[in-house]
């Protein structure tokens, strides 16, 4: 058995990297390929909450057991409140083939990566300006997500803190210069200037209405990953023309403001990559995509991070 640290794995695989396998996993998924069970607890209540992943694919030489936590006690010092490990395994003989000790860099850019995919499935092809809500790593890696799949000039941040908003500006300048970033004072006023919107915090509450939105606008929203979370109020839900989601078993189950909003899935992310429905039809549609992460991305990344990894030095 290996064991790969944070700083191998940070250095060896991004967002690049999984943009297809991932869009793979999620057709392979959609065409009934396989499992991904997820359970999530929150031993800290709202300070603290545990994923844990799995998924195993008819094909694959390995099979994935992921834990993902964040817990606010963890910030003290400087540190990120968020820690994992992707366990991954032989699929033959069930073996622990290697532990990759990624410290959620892993879940980081897989989460990126299906932002893009679904951006690529459903955002206008002239999409110039994307609104960021939230301020953390996910916000700043679905930013450079969309500009990986759509003519991205402009980006509009909003946070609830004024400081943590400019300094998500000065890290997409510094990630790419030839941006436009602009700090928004309300969320509202971001999301009127936006072709492109994503929405990645850990709220509890809704932080984008329905009734800000302008014909054309693809959301994407990543950050309202359980029961107890909220980003969409349910008028985000109606007003879509399609609404996407990773899975139609695990999002409508997992994902606190979809649930409550009652509205139906229309599609997969899988199903529109295999032609099953057609996405977006016309350039006045609303469009959203609401993920809340799959094992079968965890997988995913755990093999092309082996693959990349498997020449490097074990940390």
């Amino acid at each position: 058995m290996k064991v790969y640290g944070a700083e191998a794995i940070r250095a060896a695989i991004g967002l690049d990297d999984l943009i297809e396998p991932v869009a793979r996993v999620f057709a392979d998924f959609s065409n009934g390929l396989g499992e991904a069970p997820i359970t999530v607890f929150a031993p800290a209540g709202d300070q603290g909450d545990v994923h844990v992943k799995s998924a195993w694919m008819p094909g694959r030489s390995v099979f994935t057991v992921k834990v993902a936590a964040w817990f606010a006690a963890r910030a003290t010092g400087g540190r990120s409140p968020a820690s994992g490990f992707v366990a991954v395994h032989d699929a033959t003989t069930g073996d622990l083939r290697a532990l990759l000790m990624d410290e959620h860099h892993l879940t980081d850019v897989r989460t990126a990566a299906a932002g893009a995919v679904a951006a690529r499935l459903l955002a206008r092809p002239d999409a110039a300006t994307v609104a960021v809500l939230g301020t953390g790593v996910q916000a700043r890696l679905q930013v450079l997500a969309v500009r990986a799949v759509r003519p991205i000039e402009h980006v509009v941040v909003w946070g609830r803190r004024a400081e943590a908003a400019r300094a998500l500006r000065t890290a997409l300048l510094a990630a790419d210069p030839t941006l436009t970033v602009s700090v928004a004072k309300h969320p509202a006023d971001a999301v009127r200037r936006a072709d492109v919107i994503v929405t990645a915090t850990g709220s509890r509450r809704p932080i984008l209405e329905g009734s800000w939105l302008r014909r054309g606008q693809h959301i994407t929203a990543v950050g309202a990953d359980d029961g107890t979370k909220a980003e969409l109020d349910p008028a985000c839900f109606h007003r879509a023309d399609v609404l996407a989601v990773d899975s139609r078993e695990h999002t409508p189950l997992h994902a606190g403001d979809l649930r409550a909003s009652g509205r139906a899935v229309d599609a997969e992310l899988g199903d529109l990559l295999l032609g099953c429905h057609p996405g977006r039809t016309s350039a006045s549609q609303i469009t959203v995509a609401k993920l809340v992460g799959l094992g079968v991305q965890d997988l995913a990344a755990a093999e092309t991070a082996l693959r990349l990894l498997e020449e490097g030095p074990t940390l």
